[in-house]
């Protein structure tokens, strides 16, 4: 193993110093990641009161030596960096080396260690960082760390932790950052003696998402893959049935170390806003790759937040791979009615777990995925640990399926090169279309698909600087307050640029000449009022984002309404044009265009088929 060394005062001042310790998430947090550093593939987690009674981390790494045991308690004591330099090109998860000191000093720490070399490993024992007491014991390789009493002898502090169970919670989330974070290695996550979760560390990252999450989202999920300059991106992306209504479900790690970054979260978010309705935000796990010395992660105690070089592209390239990935995926959602699914881990029974140490008796595991098996519709036994035996009772009834989950689409249902096989049926509430192709039915909202083809054909003509404009005789003439006309002016470039020709009247009055072609008939008077009114609520900057937005706005309250009846010779030739889309499946606010149902799910619903 690598030595511990007491890094020099010139290298200690360059560290981004802070206080480690703020809660039991903390010190979960800096354990696990040692033992992930120590090249552990199996490591469990175990908490009893939220972490303030008890936290013990079990690892199969590395180990550690008599000196190396004594002298990782020691501030700025690591084997992770020697100098300076060292902090441009960092590999490892921990390198500040004030961990171990800053949570002995608050608590009653137990650590048991052996190296691989050795015959006997090691004991060490101390109270508040004080009179260490080393002793010589039996231990299996690998190490085990026990923080008990967090706080004990600062009550100060202990006053501001939250209830056990907030604190439990927190915890929770860390632990599913860490497995998702390494899925070559195996985590067990133990609380109060409730197995939490268990996975494999059979490398399949679709396998630890549907561990922590469950099935309803592993089966909606989109593989990313793409490199590009130095640059590698590969996970995955929930569909747009996934979206959430905060960030919570983004997650995104670099180099392996889980971060927040407004510049990813901002990328991603931009990959797939065309895809999404407006205010929600993607289900992802990404794994992104980076050369270290363009990253600079020491900037916070909690190695959370990260600095990117100027002439870092990470961003645009994370926003390319995550457009790529959503267009060349079929994404019409399935079923009638269909639910959100909950972003929630599955309950487990409680069962009895041996203590660290303890003999165990290992089963080989199959390497298969469990998404893989689950896809085949055969049932699979997650076992690593067959002693005692509920834990297989329990693991096996929630991997039974009888239902084959396999996509229900071998092939994109909405293609123009499939429109000649389209039966058109009629329209339905003066709204939706209804459409049988093969064994698939189809619901085609009217609004949302004249929307998206407006749309397109706006901004393929504002990029282009081709934007056709119709004159308007006679023209309209509108008076704007004193803050509407500072804001037109402001923006009059991107007025005309979106087709829009407005002359001064006099006084506070314009002359609205010409207007988008495509928007021509459609109130023109209330169209431009209300691009003027979103930029004023919205503060814009006018960005190409800004005006997206604004032609999103314009395609809405242009394209014909729900509760019209169209002639089927309007139909079908609106929805041949809707195919000719790279995205045909939402509208520019993210709504769906169409749903999907196959003739199978119709059946099981009237019961000629039951599982």
């Amino acid at each position: 193993m690598s030595r511990i060394r007491v890094l020099d005062s010139h290298t200690v001042n360059k560290i981004a110093a802070g206080e480690v310790v703020e809660r039991p998430a903390s010190v979960v947090k800096e354990l696990v990641e040692n033992a992930m550093d120590a090249g552990a593939t199996n490591i469990t987690v175990e908490i009893k009161a939220g972490g303030i009674k008890m936290i013990r981390v079990t690892d199969n790494g590395c180990g550690m030596d008599k000196q190396n045991l004594l002298l990782c308690f020691e501030r700025h004591a690591t084997s992770k960096i020697e100098k300076e330099e060292d902090l441009k090109e960092l590999v490892s998860l921990g390198f500040r080396g004030e961990a171990l000191s800053s949570i002995a000093s608050v608590s009653i720490v137990e650590t048991l260690t052996r190296e691989s070399n050795s015959l006997v490993g090691n004991r060490l024992y101390m109270e508040g960082g004080k009179n260490p007491e080393i002793s010589e014991v039996g231990l299996p390789m690998g190490t085990t760390m026990i923080v008990r009493n967090l706080f004990y002898n600062t009550p100060a502090r202990k006053k501001f932790l939250r209830s056990a169970m907030a604190e439990m919670n927190t915890i929770s989330d860390l632990m599913i950052h860490m497995a998702l974070s390494r899925p070559d290695i195996s985590f067990s996550y133990i609380a109060n003696k409730q197995t939490k979760f268990h996975t494999l560390g059979n490398h399949n990252l679709r396998d630890v998402i549907y561990e922590v999450y469950g099935r309803d989202i592993a089966k909606a999920l989109i593989p990313v893959s793409g490199t590009q300059d130095g640059y590698e991106i590969s996970g995955f992306l929930g569909k747009p049935e996934l979206v959430r209504g905060s960030r919570g479900y983004e997650t995104y790690f670099i180099n392996g170390r889980y971060i927040k970054s407004e510049k990813i979260a901002g990328a991603i978010e931009a990959g797939a806003r065309e895809f999404l309705m407006q205010h929600k935000f993607p289900f992802c796990v990404l794994h992104i790759r980076i050369e270290p010395s363009l990253v600079d992660v020491n900037v916070h105690p909690t190695k959370m937040e990260v600095r990117f070089e100027e002439q870092c592209t990470l961003p645009q390239f994370i926003q390319k791979e995550i457009e790529n990935a959503l267009k060349s995926t079929e994404l019409l959602q399935e079923g009638l009615p269909w639910a959100e699914p909950e972003l929630n881990r599955k309950q487990q029974e409680p069962f009895l777990v041996p203590e660290p140490f303890e003999h165990r008796r290992l089963e080989q595991v199959s390497t298969a995925s469990i998404w893989d098996q689950f896809q085949q519709n055969e049932s699979y036994v997650s076992s690593r640990v067959v002693e005692p035996e509920p834990r297989m009772v329990v693991e096996e009834r929630e991997t039974q399926y009888v239902v084959s989950q396999s996509s229900l689409f071998d092939e994109k249902v909405l293609s123009y090169d499939k429109s000649t096989e389209y039966q058109y049926i009629g329209q339905i509430f003066d709204t939706y279309w209804l459409i049988q192709w093969k064994d698939q039915f189809l619901m085609i909202d009217q609004h949302a698909a004249h929307e998206k083809i407006k749309y397109e054909r706006l901004m393929k003509q504002f990029s282009a600087r081709e934007v056709v404009s119709q004159y308007l005789n006679p023209p309209i003439i509108i008076s704007l307050t004193g803050e509407e006309e500072a804001l037109f002016l402001q923006y009059r470039d991107c007025f005309q640029g979106l087709g829009f020709a407005v002359e001064e009247f006099g006084g506070k009055e314009y002359a609205l000449r010409q207007v988008p072609l495509d928007l021509y008939g459609y109130n023109e008077k209330e169209l431009f009022l209300g691009v003027l009114d979103e930029l004023l609520s919205k503060g814009s900057t006018g960005t190409l984002e800004v005006i997206s937005e604004r032609i999103a706005t314009m395609a809405c309250k242009a394209a014909v309404k729900g509760n019209h009846r169209l002639s089927e010779r309007e139909a079908k030739e609106l929805i041949a044009e809707l195919l000719t889309l790279d995205n045909p499946y939402n509208c520019p606010h993210g709504r769906p265009t169409a749903i999907v149902m196959s003739k199978y799910e119709i059946e099981k619903k009237f019961k000629r088929i039951v599982d």
